[in-house]
């Protein structure tokens, strides 16, 4: 009975994260009332507090899942990890409700002013710096580069990106403009054995995401 409920709450608490990013995605953090994302997931008001206890709380946890969409489908390591980090990440935000949601509430979150408003792209770039400095442990870098540098670069650069891709094309050619981004960074940052090897098909993110990416782990 325990399991139970143990289940059911796990249950709930995900209806009501996702039905809040499918309302954040479709009115931002300002037009979302706590009655829309009720309604939306069908739970209760006590549920609801209980689990997030706010809405700017709710908003953090979306915020927060970012990664979730994306780390787990991850099979590779070094550049290639880091590459399919952006190419699994470009697919998403046309697919997935949840982070389209926190990368929305990620842009606003310094006008509805919450604290620690630099701290998803931190997350993104710690993440990121994993994969380097592995990278850099497997000789793929090119002497000088630093990998936590080089991590706030590509997190700096996909955000523009992908505010330009969605004013301009609806993000419709994100996958493509990461692979011309790394067209011209790769060559500044990788070994040239690497740099030709590493993979940047914009449908590597839709493999991932359907279970058909293979483990591409390039190495000097």
């Amino acid at each position: 009975m325990r399991q139970l409920k143990q289940q059911r709450a796990v249950e709930t608490r995900e209806a009501i994260l996702h039905a809040a990013a499918a309302v954040f995605d479709e009115l931002g953090y300002a037009g979302a009332s706590i009655n829309r994302i009720l309604e939306r997931s069908g739970t209760t008001a006590g549920a609801l507090y209980f689990h997030f206890g706010s809405k700017e709380t709710l908003a953090r946890a979306v915020m927060q899942a970012q990664s979730e969409t994306i780390v787990p489908l991850l099979t590779s390591e070094g550049l290639q990890r880091l590459v399919d980090i952006t190419m699994i990440w470009s697919h998403q935000l046309q697919t997935s409700t949840l982070l389209r949601a926190g990368v929305r509430l990620t842009t606003e979150q310094s006008a509805f002013g919450m604290e620690d408003a630099a701290r998803p792209y931190e997350e993104w770039a710690t993440i990121m710096q994993e994969c380097l400095v592995t990278a850099e442990a497997r000789g793929e870098l090119q002497a000088g580069v630093d990998p936590g540098e080089l991590a706030e670069l590509v997190v700096e650069t996909c955000t523009g990106m992908q505010l330009f891709a969605a004013a301009a094309t609806g993000r419709a050619d994100l996958p493509q403009r990461a692979v011309r981004m790394w067209k011209l960074l790769l060559p500044g940052v990788a070994v040239p054995a690497i740099a030709i090897r590493v993979k940047i098909d914009p449908e590597r993110g839709r493999a991932a995401v359907y279970g058909t990416l293979p483990e591409a782990s390039p190495t000097a």
